[in-house]
Formats: structure tokens, C-alpha cells, sequence
């Protein structure tokens, strides 16, 4: 990249960091070509993106974007370093990541951003196991329904009882 486009790129990079759902910094070291190309399509049906940048790049754009200080650490600007960004749904980028690193090994979760909140890697690695938006939503209505159903069934078990206690003193 020439030295009169990196202003230019830095500033369209901070206006992508403040409109964004989510922002995760991954280690892309070891991943292929060919490897890329598929993470960067799963990414982009999930409606996010994979940006590959030099870190110093990077840290001007997310002081300019005022990112949380420990998501531009210098422990957390090593190696070599894309970034994922999430534009509707802040969850579905780092669960396509998970998936994709317990397949391929590759990459590795640094520190994200969701909504504004620092994520350690420990909490990026908890939330890319959870199920999906879909599943969640069923868990709870499920949850929600199960009380009135188990309140009918107790309901109806006494009335049952009843019944039954009133048959064996009429027969």
C-alpha cells in the first residue's frame, strides 16, 4: 500500500469500526489461500467481513474509532492479525469463527468487541460454542411453555384421582 492511500484506508477503516455489531481480532497464521476464500465466504453469509491489516494501521484506526484500550493492546497486536466485522448480527460472525477453527485448527481468537463490550479470548471461545439465534429462541419458548403444560398435568392428575376415588366407592 502506498504511503498517500494509508490515511485514506485508515479513515474508511475507522468508519467501519464505529458502525460495527462486532469487531474480532483473529491470528490468521497457517491459514491457506484456498482456506481463506472459504472462511471469507461463510463470513460474508453471515453478513460480516475478514479484513487483513498491519497492526499499526489498525491502531490508529481504533484510536480514531475510540475502541476500548485492551482490544489495542500491544499482547494483542502481535503476529499477524485480520479483523472480522460483524454488521448485523454481533454473534453469527464469532460462531461461523468457532466453527471454522475447530474444523481447520485455524484461526486463533485474539480479542473482539460486541456491542461496544471487551471480549477476553476466553469469553470469544465461550460465545462461538453457543447455538445458534434460532435454537435460543426455541430453548426459551420452550422454557416459557413448559410451566402452563406441567400445570394442566397436575391439574388434570388430581381430578383424575378423584374420579378414580369416586368410582371405587360408587362400584
Amino acid at each position: 500500500m502506498k504511503k498517500s492511500e494509508k490515511p485514506i484506508f485508515v479513515e474508511n477503516l475507522t468508519t467501519e469500526l464505529t458502525s460495527a455489531k462486532s469487531v474480532v481480532l483473529i491470528n490468521f497464521a497457517g491459514l491457506s489461500v484456498k482456506s481463506q476464500q472459504e472462511l471469507k465466504r461463510r463470513l460474508k453469509e453471515a453478513d460480516a467481513k475478514m479484513i487483513v491489516v498491519k497492526n499499526t494501521l489498525l491502531k490508529r484506526a481504533g484510536q480514531s474509532a475510540k475502541i476500548p484500550a485492551d482490544t489495542l493492546s500491544d499482547s494483542a497486536l502481535t503476529g499477524q492479525t485480520a479483523l472480522v466485522i460483524g454488521s448485523s448480527d454481533p454473534i453469527a460472525p464469532i460462531q461461523v469463527l468457532g466453527k471454522f477453527a475447530s474444523e481447520f485448527e485455524v484461526p486463533s481468537l485474539k480479542v473482539g468487541i460486541i456491542e461496544g463490550a471487551f471480549q477476553d479470548n476466553e469469553s470469544l471461545v465461550k460465545i462461538s460454542k453457543l447455538p445458534g439465534k434460532d435454537a435460543l429462541l426455541g430453548q426459551l419458548l420452550g422454557t416459557l411453555l413448559s410451566s402452563p403444560y406441567g400445570l394442566v398435568g397436575t391439574l388434570n392428575a388430581n381430578m383424575q384421582n378423584l374420579l378414580y376415588v369416586l368410582k371405587s366407592k360408587a362400584g
